[in-house]
């Protein structure tokens, strides 16, 4: 699997990322294989939180002698079961031990502050928080983890090694808003939702479906590369692989067999010039003032 420098730091990391979101209530046997699968196809880069159910204990069970394997990225802000409000500086010391104690770690590789405000920001204590963190060797980057002006401010702190944004067909905003600006701040550069959530494989959606925005932009979108539910993934995958700066793109999945699927997808290289920026035109035309990132 192709690897790509991750910003000014010493990671070079896969394309494709382990997303640990849809793990939270999964069983050990299987976690163990979704990450084995991953790692065996060429996957050295793991996304995690504070708030995954218990994403992060399955995580350090499955990780027993390969820690060495991969790079390995938390995120924290939300109390996530702590008796303490989301932010709160006391809750964020006490949640990125609680992170290295469920991942079964001395350090990660980035602590993420996670979808963290703008107003929250400014008040610079979870900042230095995570720079403690990093001072006292728990963690040896820290990031920002958000989209739309949150996120541009974050990146124009300077302060942040790394950067997880939301970027796909659905979701272009920080392509032009966030992204041109962490590139010349030398930032690492993670996309989620890389694959918009597959939201057009679904004939509808309710209103309370994580999935819905995305699933009404595209349906405005209309783009024809959609009608193959197969095609469509393949496509959505590269373009956001294919954005400059993107070093990494973390994709989540309850099936163990997915990894080696994703890997293979990816094998002819990115898309070509005229199909990303295609895509990107159709965006422009369509979009609407409030599609904006999606959190």
């Amino acid at each position: 699997m192709e690897r790509r420098a991750f910003g000014n730091t010493d990671m070079v990391v896969s394309i494709l990322g382990f997303g640990g979101a849809e793990i939270g209530n999964a069983d050990q046997r299987t976690v163990d294989r979704l990450l084995h699968s991953a790692m065996d196809a060429g996957l050295n880069m793991i996304d995690t939180a504070e708030c995954y159910g218990s994403s992060e204990e399955l995580i350090g069970k499955a990780l027993a002698g390969r820690r060495d394997d991969c790079y390995l990225f938390t995120k924290c802000g939300h109390a996530a079961g702590m008796d303490y409000p989301d932010w709160d500086p006391v809750l964020l010391a006490r949640s990125i031990d609680r992170s290295l104690e469920r991942l079964k770690v001395d350090y990660v590789d980035v602590v993420h502050l996670h979808s963290c405000s703008e107003e929250v920001l400014r008040r610079g204590e979870v900042i230095e928080v995570l720079q403690r963190a990093k001072e006292q060797g728990k963690t040896r980057y820290i990031g920002y983890s958000g989209d739309s002006t949150s996120a541009r401010y974050a990146v124009e702190t300077g302060v942040f090694d790394s950067f997880e944004t939301s970027v796909n067909i659905a979701d272009q905003e920080a392509i032009e808003l966030t992204i041109p600006l962490a590139v010349e701040q030398g930032m690492g550069i993670i996309a989620k939702r890389p694959i918009a959530n597959v939201a057009w494989k679904h004939e509808s959606l309710s209103e309370q479906d994580y999935a819905y925005p995305y699933w009404l932009r595209l349906r405005e979108l209309n783009y024809d590369f959609l009608e193959d539910v197969q095609q469509g993934v393949e496509i959505a995958m590269k373009f956001t692989l294919s954005t400059p700066g993107v070093a990494t793109a973390i994709v989540g999945t309850g099936n163990p067999d997915r990894w080696h699927q994703n890997a293979q997808l990816l094998e002819g290289g990115m898309l070509p010039e005229e199909t990303y920026q295609a895509i990107r035109s159709r965006w422009k035309e369509v979009a609407g003032s409030d599609w904006v990132g999606k959190i």
